[in-house]
């Protein structure tokens, strides 16, 4: 997941200090390109040269404009989804608070359906839902195991970041790094999650109840994270063959060695381009 978030966030990065250096090349060396040429290495803090006439000057200066309005726009529309998907979950959390009721022992706000799910909705306070068709198919070990998995999700925070994803994925549609990285991360998080309620409680209960209710649970509504909403069929292939805590800490040994190499590679590439800078002037 890390490797994930950290290719999307270096890509979007690497996108948008291209877009501003472009600009600022541009409108510093029109009409000078062998000037230009040396100064893709040099470093860029002065915005524009008066050079050209005015009209030169106009376009330049339109150009950048143009990069910084689009640059706005796509940031604004991303933060109105994440604010939209905000306000859905705090009213669905609340309307599931007014019309669930309170069963003892179950810790999870009971919803009268006929559909069998289980999900978590994160809010103030964070509630988590489980249908009375749900409770019906469910083992007393396999509801805990489940309560276990929606808990883990909101003590980690994972609705937050799904929500940021998937507002850079809604404004973003073309790139697929963004819209695949958002769906790998989106299984990811249940993964996280399922290791979590195993190690309290077994594999085998929580795969029993994701079971129990995949394939009959509708989707969890917008901004919730719901316990077999996502990848089902991978997740209960991985918990019939659990892993253990070794196996574990080796996999993810190697991914961060892959995450500092990228992030190294980055770091040197940007350190490099001053020196290069200095050279050819």
């Amino acid at each position: 997941m890390i490797a994930w978030l950290a290719a999307i966030v270096g890509a979007l990065t690497a996108w948008t200090a291209t877009a501003i250096m472009l600009t600022i090349e541009f409108a510093t060396y029109w009409g000078h390109p062998k000037d230009a040429l040396r100064a893709c290495f040099a470093i860029l803090w002065t915005p524009i040269h008066a050079h050209g006439v005015a009209a030169t000057q106009a376009a330049t200066f339109a150009v950048a404009a143009l990069v910084v309005t689009a640059t706005v726009a796509l940031v604004a529309r991303a933060v109105s989804v994440v604010v939209h998907m905000r306000r859905r979950t705090r009213v669905h959390a609340r309307a599931v608070r007014l019309v669930g009721r309170q069963v003892p022992g179950v810790g999870a706000v009971v919803l009268d359906s006929a559909e069998r799910q289980a999900y978590c909705v994160p809010g103030r306070p964070d509630t988590i839902v489980v249908t009375s068709a749900a409770l019906e198919a469910l083992t007393s070990d396999q509801l805990a195991a489940i309560l276990a998995h929606e808990r883990a999700h909101l003590s980690g925070r994972h609705a937050p970041l799904t929500a940021v994803l998937h507002a850079v994925a809604t404004t973003l549609p073309g790139l697929p790094l963004v819209t695949g990285g958002a769906a790998a991360i989106a299984r990811l998080l249940e993964m996280c999650a399922d290791d979590k309620a195993a190690e309290e409680h077994g594999p085998l209960p929580l795969l029993g109840g994701l079971l129990a209710i995949v394939g009959i649970a509708e989707r969890a509504p917008s901004g919730a994270l719901g316990a077999a909403s996502t990848a089902v069929l991978a997740r209960a292939e991985r918990l019939a063959d659990f892993v253990g805590t070794i196996q574990r800490a080796t996999t993810r040994t190697a991914l961060v060695g892959v995450i500092a190499m990228t992030v190294t590679g980055s770091v040197l590439t940007a350190a490099t381009a001053p020196f290069f800078g200095a050279l050819l002037n």
